[in-house]
C-alpha cells in the first residue's frame, strides 16, 4: 500500500513553516535565544551569567555576547562527566541519560554530548521531519511510503561504562533509533536489535540478512559505510546495481562526512531516472541544515531547531562573533552554536560557506583544525574533498578514505603534502592519479597553485596506498573503535602525528 499521499499532506505543512523563514530569520532567532535563557535560568550557566535577568532584557543577545564566554568541549568535559554520574541542573535542567559520543576530527579523544529530550525533540527529530518535507515537496512523484526506509546507524558501545544503567552513551544514531516512534518502525529496516548490534563483523550480515529481500524505497546513513553494506547485499544478489535489488529505490539521505568522493560511486550503481541524492548536516551536536532542493547542493539553514547560531568569520578568528541577521554572502565562517543540549556558544569545530542569505543556505567548508597550511598554502578540506571528486570522476577511481599531511624539506628534497589512500577502486595508475589530484588541488586553491609554480617551494604531492582496513585500525588504536558511527577521518593535518602513526602501524613498528 502506498501511503505517501497521506504523508504527504503531514509533510507539507511542516515544509510550509520553513517559507517565512526568508523574511523573519531574525526574529526567530531572537525569540529562541530569549526561549533558551528562560528555560535554563536554574542551570549553572544560568547561574552563573544571570539568564533570568537576559531572558527579559530588552537586547538578550547583547547581554549574553558581552557575558557568555566561548567554549569549546576540552572547556565543559567536566561538567559532562558530571552529568554522565547522575548530577542534575549542570548544562541544561534536569538529569540527561543520553550521551552521544564523537570523535573529534583533528585528534583521538572521544567527546561524549548531552543528547537531552528537547534536543531529540525539537532538534534532531525534527531536522529529520523537515528534510523527509522537504524531498516530498521537491517530488511530487514520489512513492517514498510504498516501501520501506534502510537505516544504518550506529550503537551504543562506549569506552566509558556509567554506573547508571539507565544512562546511554554511543553514536548519535543509536539514541536515535532507540528513541524513535514505534510507529515509524512500520516503515523502516532493519528492527532495532539488529540496528543497534555493536560488532561490525556480526552487524554487517544480519543488516544484509534484514534488507536484501524488502522494498526499499529510501536510505539513509553515513555514504561510507552504506556502500560496504550495499556492496554486500549486491554480492549476495548477484547483482551489478543496488537499483536491481531495490527497483523503488528513490533516495538517499546523507550525511556525516563529504558525499563528493562517493557520488560518482554511488550514481554508478543506482537509476539515474529515479534516483536522488539529499544532504544532511545532522552532527552530534545538532541537526543543523537539510538540502531543500536536489539541485542545489547548498543546504537550507534550520532557524527554530532550538539551536542559536553565532558565526566567526575565518578570514578575521580575532573579529566578534555575528549573529544569523549580520552574515554575508559568499564569506566563510566558523559555527557556534547555543542549544538544548546546554551547549553554550558552543564552537563546534565546523566551518561554513554562506551560499545565500535569507534565507539562510550553506555548504560544509571543513573544520576549524582540519587543514594543511605548513608553506603557506592554506589547503582546507573543501579544497581537497572537491578535488579528490574530480579525479575520481575521471579516473573512475574509488575512495574509501585517506588523510594528508606535510613533508618537511630535508636535504635537497623540497616539502611536499603526502597522502595515504585506501582505494575501493584503485585506479589504473596511481601516480597518474597523484598527477590529476595535484592539479586539481592548483584549480581549488591559489595559494597551493603559488607554492606548486615551477615547485621552487614544494614538489608534487606523494601518494601512498595503505593496505584494507588500515583506517579502521588507526581508529581503533586511539579509542574510535565503533564502526559505522560518528567518527570522521581526519582528511588534512597541519602535522604528522595521524600520518606517523598510521605508516607507523602499516610498517610494523608500532
Amino acid at each position: 500500500m502506498n501511503y505517501t499521499p497521506l504523508a504527504r499532506t503531514i509533510f507539507e505543512r511542516i515544509a510550509r513553516r520553513t517559507d517565512r523563514w526568508a523574511t523573519d530569520e531574525e526574529r526567530i532567532q531572537r525569540d529562541l535565544l530569549r526561549s533558551l535563557l528562560r528555560r535554563a535560568q536554574q542551570t549553572e550557566p544560568g547561574q552563573r551569567y544571570g539568564f533570568d535577568a537576559m531572558s527579559i532584557s530588552e537586547d538578550p543577545y547583547a547581554d549574553f555576547k558581552e557575558r557568555v564566554p566561548l567554549v569549546e568541549y576540552e572547556d565543559i568535559r567536566r561538567d559532562v562527566m558530571r552529568m554522565i554520574e547522575g548530577e542534575r541542573d549542570v548544562l541544561w535542567p534536569g538529569r540527561c541519560l543520553n550521551f552521544a559520543q564523537s570523535s573529534g576530527t583533528s585528534g583521538g579523544r572521544s567527546k561524549f554530548v548531552p543528547v537531552t529530550d528537547e534536543s531529540l525533540r525539537r532538534c534532531h527529530y525534527k531536522g529529520s521531519a523537515d528534510c523527509v518535507a522537504h524531498y516530498l515537496r521537491y517530488n511530487p512523484k514520489s512513492r517514498m511510503f510504498a516501501g520501506k526506509g534502510f537505516i544504518l546507524g550506529g550503537s551504543f558501545a562506549s569506552e566509558l561504562k556509567p554506573a547508571d544503567p539507565n544512562v546511554k552513551i554511543g553514536d548519535l544514531s543509536a539514541t536515535l533509533i532507540e528513541n524513535i516512534n514505534p510507529l515509524a518502525n512500520f516503515f523502516r529496516v532493519p528492527d532495532k536489535w539488529t540496528a543497534l548490534i555493536p560488532n561490525w563483523k556480526r552487524k554487517l550480515p544480519a543488516l544484509v540478512k534484514a534488507a536484501a529481500d524488502q522494498n526499499i524505497t529510501n536510505i539513509s546513513g553515513v555514504p561510507s559505510w552504506f556502500l560496504t553494506v550495499i556492496k554486500e547485499i549486491m554480492k549476495k544478489k548477484g547483482a551489478e546495481k543496488i537499483s536491481d535489488v531495490w527497483p523503488n529505490l528513490e533516495v538517499f539521505f546523507h550525511g556525516g562526512i563529504s558525499f563528493e568522493p562517493y557520488r560518482e560511486e554511488y550514481q554508478k550503481i543506482t537509476d539515474p531516472e529515479k534516483m536522488h541524492f539529499l544532504e544532511t548536516y545532522n552532527a552530534s551536536e545538532g541537526f543543523f541544515a537539510v538540502q531543500n532542493d536536489p539541485t542545489d547542493h547548498s543546504m537550507l539553514l534550520i532557524v527554530d531547531n532550538d539551536v542559536f547560531y553565532e558565526f566567526i568569520p575565518v578570514d578575521d578568528p580575532a573579529g566578534e562573533p555575528l549573529p544569523l541577521w549580520e552574515i554575508e554572502e559568499g564569506r566563510v565562517y566558523e559555527l557556534v552554536i547555543t542549544s538544548s543540549n546546554g551547549l553554550w556558544r558552543y564552537r563546534l569545530g565546523d566551518t561554513v560557506r554562506i551560499s545565500q542569505v535569507n534565507p539562510v543556505k550553506i555548504t560544509i567548508a571543513g573544520r576549524t583544525k582540519c587543514y594543511i597550511n605548513a608553506f603557506g598554502e592554506e589547503l582546507m578540506e573543501e579544497n581537497a574533498e572537491k578535488a579528490v571528486a574530480a579525479v575520481c570522476a575521471e579516473t573512475g577511481a574509488g575512495i574509501v578514505n585517506y588523510t594528508a599531511a606535510p613533508v618537511f624539506a630535508e636535504g635537497n628534497r623540497r616539502g611536499r603534502h603526502q597522502w595515504l589512500v585506501e582505494w575501493d577502486e584503485a585506479p589504473e595508475d596511481t601516480e597518474r592519479f597523484a598527477d590529476l589530484l595535484d592539479d586539481a588541488l592548483r584549480k581549488e586553491n591559489s595559494d597551493y597553485d603559488a607554492k606548486r609554480t615551477g615547485d621552487i617551494f614544494l614538489d608534487r604531492l606523494e601518494l601512498i596506498t595503505v593496505p584494507t582496513g588500515t583506517f579502521d585500525r588507526w581508529l581503533r588504536s586511539v579509542g574510535n573503535h565503533k564502526l559505522g558511527g560518528q567518527r570522521k577521518i581526519p582528511r588534512l593535518a597541519n602535522d604528522r602525528r595521524i600520518a606517523d602513526a598510521i605508516i607507523s602501524q602499516i610498517s610494523g613498528k608500532e
